[in-house]
C-alpha cells in the first residue's frame, strides 16, 4: 500500500489568511480549493467572473485579500481586466493568474508584474494548476519579497538619508554564490547591496537606488559597496583561489572615464587580479557610447564582463555581439518554469546558444525548482544562481554556507 502523501508544508498563519479563486469552471474552482485547503488555507472565497468577484470584495470592505487566484480567459469581465481593476483598487495582497490557453498570454500577464507596485504578482500557471507548482509558487513568493505591508508602511527616504547612511557605513555587501551546473562547486559570488537601517531593518536596493541614480551619491554610493566587496575577495581568495566577484555598475559610474581608473585602482591595491573581478551591466545601461568606450576599456584591462539581465532588453542580441562581455546572465524570467514552459525553453535554448557560438560564458539566473536545474544541465549551460542553491547572504555566512552546502549540491550536479 502506498503511504499517503504528506500535506506541503506551507507558512504557519495560512489558516488565518484569505483566499479569493475566480474561474467560470466550477470543476476548475474546486479543484484549487481542495488544494489550498490541503495547505491549510481554511476561508476560501469563490467567485464566477470578475464582475462576481469584484461583488465580493466590496462586501468585505477595506481589508485587502491575502491573496487571489484568477483564471485570464473568462466570459463577462475577464482575468486580465480584473486584474487591472484590482490594482486599481488595491484591495488584494498577491495575485497568481492561470490559463489552459497559449502559455505567451501568461507571459503577457508576467509583464504587467512591473506596471503597478500596489498589485504583487506571485505568478502564473498553466491548468489544470498541479499541486506542486503551486507549493513552489507561494513557498518561493514568501521567501522572495518584502512584504508588502513593510513597504506600504516604510517612511519616505530622502537623499539626505542616504548621504549619512554613507557617512556611517550602514550600506553592506550581501553575496549569492554562483555555482557550476557541471560540478556542484561554488564559481562565484554577486555583491548585493543592503541597507542596515537602525530603524527599519534590512533594506533592498528598491529603497534607496532609484533615489540616487543621476546624482552625484550614485559613483560615491558604488565605491562604496566596490570596496567593501574587494575586501571580502581578498580574504576569501586566500581559501578558494578560483572564486570570482561580480559587481554591478549603473550608468553613472560608466559615463565617467575617471570613475574607470579608480575601479582598476581599487583591485590593484588588493593585490587582485582583474579576471577575478566581473563588473555586472543591463543592456540600457551602456546605450551611451561613453559608457559602451568604458566597458571596452575596463575589458582590455582584463576584467570580466556580464550583461546581466539577456532577454529582457529590445536590443539584447545586438548589443551582445557588439560588446566585449565574456558572461551572459539569463534573466530568471526565462529560467523559472522553463522546465514546465515550452515558450521559456526556446528562449532558454537559445540564448544558451548564443552565449556557446560567441563564446561567452553563461549563467541561469533565479533557479528555484530542481526541474529547471535538470534542464539547464541537460542543455550544458555553465552556471546557476538562484534561491534553490542559496538565497543573498550576509558576508560573514559565506563560509560556513559552502561548508553546509557541499554535498548537497554535488549531489545535484550528479544526478
Amino acid at each position: 500500500m502506498n503511504a499517503p502523501v504528506p500535506a506541503p508544508e506551507m507558512p504557519p498563519d495560512a489558516t488565518h489568511r484569505v483566499v479569493l479563486v475566480v474561474d467560470d469552471s466550477a470543476v476548475q474552482r474546486n479543484h484549487l480549493v481542495a488544494l489550498l485547503q490541503r495547505m491549510d488555507y481554511r476561508t476560501i472565497l469563490q467567485a464566477g467572473d470578475g464582475i462576481e468577484a469584484l461583488h465580493l470584495i466590496d462586501e468585505r470592505g477595506t481589508e485587502p485579500l491575502h491573496l487571489i487566484i484568477t483564471d485570464i480567459d473568462m466570459p463577462g469581465m475577464d482575468g486580465i481586466e480584473l486584474i487591472s481593476r484590482l490594482a486599481e483598487q488595491s484591495c488584494a495582497v498577491n495575485l497568481i493568474a492561470t490559463s489552459a490557453r497559449d502559455p505567451r498570454l501568461l507571459e503577457t500577464v508576467e509583464a504587467l508584474r512591473d506596471e503597478s507596485s500596489r498589485l504583487r504578482l506571485l505568478g502564473t500557471l498553466t491548468k489544470p494548476v498541479g499541486e506542486a507548482a503551486l507549493t513552489h509558487l507561494l513557498k518561493a513568493a514568501e521567501m522572495r519579497a518584502t512584504p508588502r505591508a513593510a513597504m506600504l508602511n516604510q517612511p519616505p527616504i530622502t537623499l539626505d538619508d542616504i548621504e549619512e547612511a554613507l557617512e556611517r557605513e550602514e550600506f553592506k555587501p550581501y553575496v549569492q554564490p554562483k555555482v557550476s551546473l557541471e560540478t556542484g562547486l561554488i564559481k562565484g559570488v554577486e555583491s548585493l547591496a543592503r541597507w542596515i537601517h537602525p530603524q527599519h531593518g534590512i533594506l533592498g536596493p528598491q529603497y534607496f537606488i532609484p533615489l540616487i541614480e543621476g546624482t552625484p551619491l550614485m559613483p560615491r554610493f558604488t565605491l562604496s559597496m566596490v570596496r567593501q566587496s574587494l575586501d571580502l575577495l581578498q580574504d576569501w581568495v586566500r581559501v578558494m583561489p578560483h572564486l570570482t566577484m561580480s559587481m554591478n555598475l549603473s550608468a553613472d559610474d560608466l559615463s565617467d572615464h575617471r570613475f574607470a581608473d579608480q575601479l582598476v585602482a581599487l583591485v590593484s591595491e588588493r593585490g587582485l587580479q582583474p579576471a577575478q573581478v566581473i563588473w555586472e551591466v543591463v543592456e540600457t545601461m551602456i546605450m551611451k557610447s561613453s559608457a559602451m568606450a568604458n566597458l571596452a576599456r575596463l575589458g582590455l584591462k582584463g576584467f570580466g564582463l556580464s550583461m546581466d539581465d539577456y532577454g529582457v532588453g529590445y536590443s539584447s542580441m545586438q548589443t551582445l555581439s557588439r560588446s566585449p562581455f565574456t558572461e551572459l546572465k539569463i534573466d530568471r524570467l526565462f529560467v523559472d518554469g522553463a522546465s514546465q514552459r515550452d515558450n521559456r525553453k526556446a528562449i532558454l535554448m537559445s540564448s544558451l546558444d548564443m552565449g556557446t557560438r560567441l563564446g561567452i560564458h553563461r549563467v541561469a539566473e533565479g533557479i528555484e525548482q530542481v526541474e529547471d536545474w535538470k534542464l539547464l544541465r541537460s542543455l550544458h549551460c555553465d552556471a546557476a544562481q538562484g534561491f534553490m542553491i542559496g538565497r543573498p547572504m550576509p558576508a560573514e555566512e559565506l563560509l560556513s554556507w559552502v561548508k553546509s552546502n557541499r554535498a548537497r549540491l554535488k549531489s545535484l550536479a550528479s544526478d
